[in-house]
């Protein structure tokens, strides 16, 4: 007879940590990290055990120089300060983040909409007082899960839009399967030239388009779900943006027209074409017919990757000018930068 107990199998426990140490990206990005959804996969076992160890180990070497992290739950949770504070003098920037550039931003996600109220609104106001906050969100509208009522949804994310505005703050804006309203409290709202970031984009490349025509100073989020095969709305964006005369602005932002920034919305979207680079590492092949259970910012060069090879089909006769992973990313940086104001 047996013991009665069962053994782990590879599907059912995450993969080992090693393959989070990635080979070397080729340039950098601004991102936040997702420390709380590493520690939930690998517990007591998890090689970094605090924030600042993770961000260290996970991106030293690494060309990741900057973190724009969103605090965007209600209630707001206060560790935001701690964060924020540790990043304030350099010498801490070097000891505790690795010599990162720390900065945040703050607001009320539209599923937690119904749960905002004067006192949640008082405390992102006093956020936004901090040096190194650099914009209010995320927020916006998701008639995708619904988790709020939707006119709850619109009283907030108008509420927020308002305030940020009045503050001169960026706005990092989720939407999702909500193009109209979304479009109409944007337009009914916010100056034209108020810098804008619509975070991890899969909605219409039409949608899209009208809200980069009408906005010379908003940017497309792309995440890891552009490298998914059954997205796309998010590489046809993209394409759009490669060819200006897809575009009535004569003006934006980017000296390029690819006005995108790039993230990882972690711990979601694991770029999908990452796993072929993690084939070769030493012992890869224990990840075949296994998925990393979250990413991370240094993911970014192979969502990057991807980019580049968007751009360069759209030209079909293999004339033009081809474009790389180090060009979008330098171009998404630039972008981030000046959305952000960092």
């Amino acid at each position: 007879m047996g013991s009665g107990k069962k053994s782990k199998s590879k599907s059912s426990s995450p993969p080992s940590e090693v393959f989070f140490d990635l080979p070397t990206p080729p340039s950098t990005a601004s991102i936040p990290p997702t420390f709380e959804a590493y520690t939930s996969k690998y517990g007591q076992s998890a090689k970094y055990q605090n924030v600042y160890d993770f961000v260290k180990g996970m991106y030293t070497g690494k060309r990741v120089d900057a973190i724009v992290d969103v605090w965007c739950e209600a209630p707001i949770r206060k560790v935001w300060k701690e964060f924020a504070d540790s990043a304030l003098s350099p010498e801490d920037r070097n000891t505790k983040w690795g010599a990162l550039e720390y900065w945040f931003v703050i607001g009320v996600h539209p599923h937690n909409a119904k749960e905002y109220d004067d006192q949640i609104e008082a405390e992102i106001l006093e956020a936004m007082k901090h040096p190194r906050c650099v914009g209010w969100g995320e927020m916006g509208l998701d008639y995708h899960y619904d988790n709020s009522p939707r006119d709850i949804q619109q009283a907030v994310f108008i509420r927020q839009v308002k305030h940020a505005v009045s503050l001169k703050k960026p706005l990092t804006i989720h939407t999702r399967e909500a193009d109209a309203d979304t479009e109409r409290i944007l337009k009914e709202n916010v100056p034209k030239d108020h810098p804008i970031h619509i975070h991890c984009f899969t909605d219409s490349p039409e949608f899209g388009q009208r809200l980069l025509d009408h906005f010379p100073n908003l940017c497309i989020g792309i995440t890891g779900v552009i490298t998914f095969a059954t997205n796309h709305d998010t590489p046809n964006i993209v394409r759009r943006m490669a060819d200006p005369s897809a575009s009535s602005s004569s003006t934006s932002i980017s000296t390029s027209p690819l006005r995108i920034l790039l993230e990882t919305d972690a711990p979601y979207m694991v770029p999908s074409n990452i796993y072929a680079s993690l084939y070769d590492m030493p012992n890869g092949n224990d990840l075949r017919g296994r998925r990393l259970p979250l990413s991370h910012s240094a993911m970014i060069p192979w969502t990057a990757s991807f980019v580049a090879g968007v751009v360069n089909s759209k030209d079909e006769s293999g004339d033009g000018d081809k474009v790389d992973s180090e060009w979008v990313l330098k171009v998404a940086r630039d972008n981030a930068r000046m959305v952000y104001g960092v």
